[in-house]
């Protein structure tokens, strides 16, 4: 039988950008105030939690995703043959231990709606809802979720569920007499080793579990979402505690390349921003760095610019679209930002006045061209180290183009130092977050900043101007 639980201890697993795990586990430390693990199997990580910090898990800025873990097995003994490890996976339902991931998942819902109500109970009716439901919710100030929660709390001590006799009772509660539970299995495979694949893991678990439970499967608008997460010998089956990822809290309106918010947040983690500093997004796309850095760093000052309208348009609407959020729920609503519309390679800034320029540069893939990015790179570089501060000033720079990247770096007679590399997933692609150190050279004085172009001819062109120069 289940004791009665009140206030229990659980594991929380987290998916956040692939490359960022020790920047989350830092967080939850610094946060959460526990130790998180990082899992072998990339862009996961597991920390314990006990349900009254529940809350405070959903304002971590780093995650994307979170479940509850049912049970994890470090070496599952696959069997050999398909039908025999298909039939561990539909015998495996009826053994695992559900109780405490349900009683969280519960828990979990009952702050959801606490948060929905306080909102108008607005919930998430029609699709274009949606963002903006989720997006204040990852924003919620701490206060009115601590509220939430304390009200959920008492109401739990208040009904105080009774001594649960079996696990099935548990399901029972959960449906409330009402209609059935929804559900569905999800299931994520990595590895080669493996005699089936994910759909047919999902199928079979997901039939031992409807069974298990008597809940009802529906892919689109199910109320549980069962996670079985296999990579090479490691299983660990969750349940999920975010309907939508929380990297789309910042953004409502998308742009076709805008960042993960969570990525965001990993990127101005690893500069460190401090009290006055003059932040630079240069490329700045729909706004996705600096918003995240205004709302999350906000003793820094932010200065978001592009050379495309579209894009200045974007940054302005969703920073509106921000401040009126944070002045409906009463908090002060005006975020330390400011957008402009320049031209990339010559910024209308003073020489050494920004602290940190970060940005996420065309990849040449979806937005401009890898031809354009060989003269893009050094001439973009080059103006970064102008208005930067030598000697202190940062630079972390995302891009997918890494050849392009190191030639014009290697071009920059020594004004910019790398000095750490993370290797993210972008959407699919390969991608590397540079932190670059400003060196002391003085701008303007080495030989590099004279603009060399790709054609040989011009070339021998410019060694030419180059001795006329020298």
């Amino acid at each position: 039988s289940c004791p009665l639980i009140l206030i229990i201890t659980v594991t929380v697993g987290a998916t956040v950008p692939t490359g960022f795990e020790l920047t989350a586990a830092e967080e939850v430390k610094e946060k959460i105030g526990v130790d998180a693990r990082v899992s072998k199997d990339r862009g996961r990580i597991y920390f314990p939690i006990t349900t009254d910090k529940l809350f405070q898990v959903h304002l971590l800025r780093s995650v994307d995703n979170l479940f509850v873990v049912v049970e994890e097995y470090d070496h599952y003994q696959f069997k050999q043959s398909k039908e025999e490890a298909l039939m561990d996976f539909q015998q495996l339902a009826s053994k695992l231990p559900w109780t405490n991931a349900l009683e969280v998942w519960k828990l979990n819902g009952t702050l959801k709606k606490k948060k929905g109500h306080r909102k108008g109970g607005n919930g998430s009716k029609m699709k274009p809802n949606i963002e903006a439901h989720h997006a204040t919710e990852a924003d919620t100030e701490q206060q009115e979720l601590t509220e939430a929660v304390d009200a959920s709390e008492g109401q739990t001590k208040a009904e105080s569920t009774p001594g649960l006799e079996d696990c099935e009772q548990t399901s029972e509660e959960l449906a409330s007499g009402a209609k059935p539970i929804k559900f569905r299995v999800t299931c994520n495979r990595a590895g080669d080793k493996h005699s089936f694949s994910s759909n047919e893991a999902a199928r079979d678990f997901g039939g031992a579990v409807q069974e298990f439970f008597q809940w009802k499967a529906d892919m689109t608008k199910f109320d549980i979402e069962v996670l079985l997460n296999i990579h090479n010998e490691e299983v660990v089956i969750g349940i999920a505690l975010t309907e939508e990822s929380l990297h789309r809290r910042n953004i409502s309106h998308f742009g076709p390349t805008t960042l993960r918010s969570t990525l965001c947040y990993g990127m101005l983690r690893l500069c460190k921003p401090q009290a006055s500093d003059i932040i630079l997004d240069p490329m700045c796309g729909t706004g996705a760095i600096p918003l995240e850095g205004a709302i999350e760093f906000n003793s820094s000052f932010y200065i978001a610019g592009d050379n495309n309208d579209m894009a200045v348009n974007r940054t302005v609407n969703n920073i509106c679209h921000i401040q009126k959020r944070r002045a409906d729920k009463g908090s002060a609503p005006c975020l330390p930002i400011d957008t402009v519309r320049w031209d990339l390679c010559s910024l209308p800034m003073r020489t050494s006045s920004v602290d940190i320029i970060i940005t996420d540069m065309p990849f040449g893939k979806r937005m401009g061209s890898r031809k354009k990015n060989w003269d893009l790179y050094p001439s973009c570089l080059r103006e970064m180290a102008r208005v930067c501060r030598p000697g202190t000033g940062k630079a972390v720079l995302l891009t997918q183009d890494k050849k392009c990247f190191a030639k014009a770096i290697s071009r920059m007679g020594g004004l910019w130092r790398k000095l750490h590399t993370v290797w993210v997933n972008v959407g699919g692609l390969h991608a590397g977050v540079y932190l670059l150190k400003r060196t002391g050279a003085v701008f303007g004085q080495t030989p590099e900043d004279v603009h060399e172009s790709r054609g040989a001819l011009n070339e021998q062109a410019n060694e030419k101007e180059d001795k006329e120069l020298s």
